[in-house]
């Protein structure tokens, strides 16, 4: 019998390579457009050490995939966790089983059939508050700041529960938490303004768990109010859903109009089909991960596609380079409604994947892409004031001046 051959053409097993260093990656470039800088570290091994963020940053899709299904090797509760210092120690940074027993508690709020029979009629009443707040602006005003932020805001925090809290409140705290997650810089100002965001969540957490105890609803904290699990565990995982929760319907509507806007021929095939309205929702989601990057921590030496990981690896899974690998998705870098479907990780995978994708989908897909074009005739970017998008941990439009008939 033959002996298998390899790379090395000895019939001996190649031996690991040691990951790149990418050295020439800079936190300001990743912010301002990470997508070139994917391409080429994916071009070179989907794996690289990258000293700006101290850590290795996996970019191929099936590596990325290969993570996700194996929590034994790669535990999302990570060592020295920017997320825990932000948020507290949420399911977010935890492995199963104590993941799955906080994910459950969430379940009865956010799954499918609850969003239909009872969020999505909270979701179309917000969306016509704060779509006729855009139209009373004109033409002119931000598509992002003055409605997707606020309409993202204002549905989270009927979410929650936090009915001792302002919309402006949860984008407050959403941001300045967030800001310590993605802190890699390590800035003084960006902690201390995640501290005083943290803290005030914890008071209203603090003051609603027992109102809600009398007076039950259908959000997450007055599910939580009556379930066995610790109140830093509470706070910590609402702070968590704050964050994501917020962002990602946020960005994923601001980029998903902003990219039909720029792309006529697939905004007239969505207007003239509605059940494409979802089809660009993914898309988006695809082509920027509203979600770009989350850590993992190798729990031991591994071999992640051919790319030796020594144990303790600081890890980050790079979704927003993953959902453009051309070894699965034909002409990645464009957007395009029209692509073959194949599934996506912006949403995350395994037992992580994102226990809000239906909350996003609905509210933003089923309810606020529809009414935004029917309500806003001739909808289309400012050619004055062009838009800006920005990010990488987290990304989507940080400026938005959109103009209407």
């Amino acid at each position: 019998m033959n002996e298998p051959q390899t790379a090395t053409g000895t019939g001996r097993t190649a031996a690991p390579a040691e990951p790149p260093v990418a050295d020439w990656v800079t936190i300001e470039d990743l912010r301002r457009d990470p997508f070139p800088l994917y391409r080429r570290m994916r071009e070179e091994a989907p794996v690289h050490w990258v000293p700006a963020v101290n850590r290795y940053m996996v970019t191929s899709y099936a590596a990325c995939h290969e993570i996700e299904q194996d929590a034994e090797t790669y535990s999302a509760d990570e060592t020295g966790s920017l997320m825990k210092r932000s948020m507290g120690h949420s399911m977010l940074r935890k492995d199963d089983p104590e993941h799955k027993v906080e994910r459950d508690s969430y379940g009865s709020t956010l799954r499918p059939g609850t969003v239909k029979k009872h969020w999505n009629a909270v979701f179309a009443r917000n969306n016509e508050t704060f779509l006729a707040g855009l139209k009373a602006r004109g033409p002119g005003a931000d598509f992002v700041w003055d409605y997707a932020a606020p309409y993202a805001a204002e549905n989270l925090r009927l979410i929650c529960g936090f009915h001792n809290a302002t919309q402006q409140d949860l984008q407050r705290w959403s941001q300045d938490m967030i800001d310590g997650t993605g802190n890699y810089a390590d800035d003084p100002d960006v902690w201390a303004r995640s501290e005083v965001a943290s803290a005030e969540v914890d008071a209203a957490i603090d003051e609603m768990l027992p109102r809600l105890r009398g007076e039950p609803d259908a959000s997450l904290l007055s599910g939580l109010a009556s379930m066995p699990i610790p109140l830093e565990a509470i706070r910590a995982n609402l702070k968590m859903t704050i964050g994501g929760g917020l962002n990602e319907p946020r960005d994923v509507l601001g980029t998903t109009v902003w990219a039909l806007l720029s792309h006529p021929d697939q905004l007239a095939a969505v207007l003239s089909d509605p059940a494409l309205h979802l089809t660009a929702f993914e898309e988006s989601v695809r082509w920027v991960a509203p979600i770009g990057m989350y850590p993992r921590e190798s729990t031991r030496e591994s071999v992640l596609e051919g790319v030796r990981l020594p144990a303790g690896a600081r890890v980050g899974v790079v979704l927003g380079a993953a959902n453009r690998d051309p070894a699965v998705f034909g002409d990645p870098e464009s957007y395009d409604i029209f692509r073959p479907r194949k599934p996506h990780l912006g949403f995350g995978g395994g037992s992580h994947f994102c226990a809000g994708a239906w909350v996003a989908r609905s509210s933003v897909a089923g309810i606020a892409m529809p009414r935004v074009f029917e309500e806003l005739p001739g909808l289309r970017l400012d050619p004055e004031r062009p838009a800006v998008d920005e990010g990488w941990v987290f990304r989507g439009m940080t400026r938005m001046p959109v103009l209407w008939n």
